[in-house]
């Protein structure tokens, strides 16, 4: 299955399963060093056809093609540019991540085993008007130091080594926030896993083999 396909069918299932809705999103994976395809511009993930990507240079930005790329592609080369094992990035805004995104409540990743894994590390960064260079820089900044970014009053960017990872780590996010204002709302007291074991569990378990940020950058 080629990229183009695999994004297709995360596409689908984003907006199959609620963690993406109408237009709001975008996502795009990386073909080679410098070579991208991201979903152009006014795409809707639900009905995603072959021909509804646009391909792109990393280094220039440069588009192939008469098709406009969705006005997020800054923020899509940023990360690239600064996480050479980046290959896949998912930008969406579900409807509870969104709401932690809009409020100053912690997300936990000291809950259960998907959580202590994708969750490890997150960012947040402050509102930008969408497709604006200010989105694109902040993200960039951040993005040496995690893998899932929180933009406030907007929605999320994850991105991963490959597709289906990336839409592992959305969807744990999404569970996560869900589980933890259904808690609240049920006056559930979470317990949460000590700081010890977890350190035990990315350490020296066998679940998968930690991802370690990688700060090379290509800019």
């Amino acid at each position: 299955m080629s990229e183009k396909q695999k994004l297709i069918h995360t596409g689908h299932y984003l907006m199959a399963n609620q963690l993406a809705w109408g237009t709001s999103g975008n996502i795009s994976a990386r073909l080679d060093a410098n070579q991208m395809i991201i979903t152009a511009s006014g795409t809707h993930m639900a009905s995603l056809k072959y021909d509804d990507f646009v391909e792109c240079q990393i280094d220039t930005g440069t588009v192939q093609g008469t098709k406009k790329a969705s006005k997020e592609m800054p923020m899509h080369l940023g990360i690239y540019r600064q996480r050479e094992d980046a290959k896949a990035i998912l930008h969406s805004s579900p409807f509870y991540t969104t709401l932690f995104a809009c409020s100053d409540e912690p997300i936990l990743s000291e809950l259960f085993v998907e959580s202590m894994y994708y969750l490890e590390d997150i960012a947040y960064i402050d509102y930008y008007h969408p497709g604006s260079q200010e989105l694109a820089d902040a993200v960039t900044e951040q993005a040496s130091h995690a893998n899932i970014i929180i933009m406030r009053n907007h929605g999320v960017v994850v991105f991963d080594d490959s597709i289906s990872e990336a839409q592992m780590r959305l969807e744990t996010l999404e569970m996560t926030c869900r589980m933890i204002l259904k808690a609240k709302e049920s006056g559930v007291q979470l317990k949460l896993i000590p700081e010890k074991t977890v350190k035990s569990f990315l350490e020296d378990s066998f679940y998968k083999p930690r991802k370690k940020l990688s700060n090379k950058s290509l800019i």
